[in-house]
C-alpha cells in the first residue's frame, strides 16, 4: 500500500485551495530539489529529485511549498497505527509505504475484499488517498501499486503475473536505477518481457550479482518476507568508562560520537529514525533511558540536538556515570527525503562529502571536532 504523492496530499489535507492545482513540494530557492510534486505538475514533465529551478521553469504556474517533516511523520504515524490495528502482519517500508502479508486471509474473508475495506478505511479516517497492489510477493505487489495509481487498486493473481509484467518498461523494476536502464537501454532491452527472456548468466556478466536479482524481479520472482514492523530492528551505540565520571564535556563529546557514527551507519543503509532514546547507568547500577519521538530523519546535527536535550533532563542527580548509551529505533527506509527540504545544499553536500571519504577509506577517515 503506498499513498498517493504522500506530502501533495497531506498539504491538500489542511488547504484545501490547492486541491486540483500544480503543487510542488521542497527546496523553495532556485538551488533546492523537489521531493513531492502532484499529478497535475507531471504533465510538464516536473519530477522528483529534480532541480527546483527547472522544476519552475518547467510548470511556472505551480504553487511551490517548502515542505514540513514533521507534519508528514504526523499522518504516516496515523496510518500506520490504522495498519497495525488491522493487519495480520505489516512492513513500514517508508514514511508512505507499507507491505502487508494477507497470507490466509482468502479462507476467512477474501484478500482483496479485505485490502480493498482497509484502503477505505485508511482513506476515511485519514483523508489521504492511497493506492494497493495485491499480488504473489512483494516485487509483484510494489509495480502493481505504481500502475494502480491514482487512488486504486490492482489484483495480480498467481496465473497472471507474466501477462501484467511483460509489457512494461524496465523503469518499473524496483532497483533499476537510471544508469542501469540507459545501459539495458543500449542493449535493446525496453520492456520486462524482453529482459525476462535473457539469459540470468549475461545479467551477471553485466551487471554482477544485482543483474541476478533484476532478473529474478522481471521473472516475477521474490522471495523476501515482509518483516513485522514490530521487529524492526534498531541501531544503538553505548559506553562503559574505565572510570566513572561526572566530566559534562567529556560526556557530551562521547555522546556526540556516537550519534555521528549511528547517523552515517542510518544514510548508509538507506534509513530513516524517528524515535531516540538516551540510556544511562550510574556508578550504583541504577539505569535510566529517555526517548522521543521526531519527525524522520538522518542527520547528525538534528539527531545531536535531541540527545543532548534528553541527556540534560536525564542527568539530574548528579552522580558518578558508569555508562551512557544512544538508540535510534522506528526505523524506516528513505533516502534522505528531508534533504529536500533544504534552500541550500551546503550542508546536505557536506554529509555526502564525508559519507563518500568514510565509505572509501573507512569511518576514520573524517570525523567532527566535537566528537573525537
Amino acid at each position: 500500500m503506498d499513498l498517493d504523492t504522500f506530502f501533495v496530499s497531506v498539504e491538500r489535507l489542511i488547504n484545501r485551495s490547492l486541491v486540483g492545482l500544480p503543487v510542488i513540494i521542497g527546496g523553495t530557492g532556485d538551488r533546492g530539489v523537489v521531493a513531492s510534486c502532484s499529478y497535475e505538475t507531471r504533465h510538464y514533465g516536473v519530477r522528483s529529485a529534480m532541480p527546483m529551478r527547472v522544476a519552475r521553469q518547467l510548470c511556472p504556474d505551480a504553487t511551490v511549498i517548502k515542505g514540513d517533516m514533521e507534519l508528514y511523520s504526523k499522518y504516516s504515524n496515523e496510518v500506520t497505527e490504522i495498519i497495525a490495528s488491522k493487519a495480520p502482519v505489516y512492513e513500514k517500508a517508508s514514511v508512505d509505504e507499507h507491505y502487508i502479508d494477507v497470507t490466509g486471509m482468502d479462507r476467512f474473508f477474501g484478500t482483496l475484499k479485505w485490502t480493498q475495506e482497509l484502503r477505505k478505511t485508511i482513506i476515511k479516517e485519514s483523508g489521504l488517498p492511497i493506492s494497493f497492489g495485491l499480488s504473489v510477493n512483494k516485487t509483484v505487489s510494489k509495480i502493481a501499486t505504481g500502475e494502480a495509481k491514482p487512488n486504486n487498486g490492482i489484483l495480480v493473481d498467481k496465473v497472471h503475473v507474466m501477462p501484467f509484467l511483460q509489457p512494461l518498461s524496465i523503469r518499473k523494476i524496483p532497483m533499476v536505477g537510471d544508469k542501469t536502464f540507459q545501459l539495458l537501454r543500449s542493449m535493446g532491452i525496453a520492456t520486462i518481457g524482453t529482459l525476462s527472456q535473457i539469459p540470468m548468466e549475461m545479467m551477471e556478466r553485466v551487471l554482477g550479482k544485482s543483474g541476478i536479482d533484476i532478473w529474478k524481479k522481471a521473472n516475477g520472482i521474490d522471495y523476501t518476507p515482509v518483516q513485522p514492523y514490530w521487529e524492526q530492528k534498531s541501531m544503538s551505540s553505548e559506553r562503559t568508562f574505565e572510570q566513572d565520571t561526572t566530566d559534562i564535556e567529556l560526556l557530551n563529546r562521547k555522546l556526540a560520537g556516537m550519534v555521528e557514527h549511528l547517523a552515517f551507519d542510518l544514510r548508509a543503509q538507506q534509513k530513516l529514525t524517528s524515535c531516540v532514546t538516551v540510556k544511562i547507568r550510574y556508578s550504583n547500577f541504577d539505569t535510566h533511558t529517555l526517548q522521543k519521538l521526531i519527525p524522520y530523519t538522518s542527520f547528525d546535527h538534528t539527531l545531536l540536538g535531541v540527545v543532548k536535550e534528553l541527556f540534560k533532563k536525564l542527568y539530574q542527580r548528579r552522580m558518578l556515570i558508569r555508562l551512557i548509551g544512544v538508540r535510534f529505533t522506528c526505523l524506516v527506509h528513505g533516502s534522505q527525503q528531508l534533504n529536500l527540504f533544504e534552500d541550500t545544499p551546503q550542508m546536505v553536500n557536506l554529509y555526502l562529502a564525508m559519507d563518500r571519504m568514510r565509505l572509501r577509506y573507512g569511518y576514520d577517515a573524517v570525523k567532527k571536532a566535537i566528537g573525537s
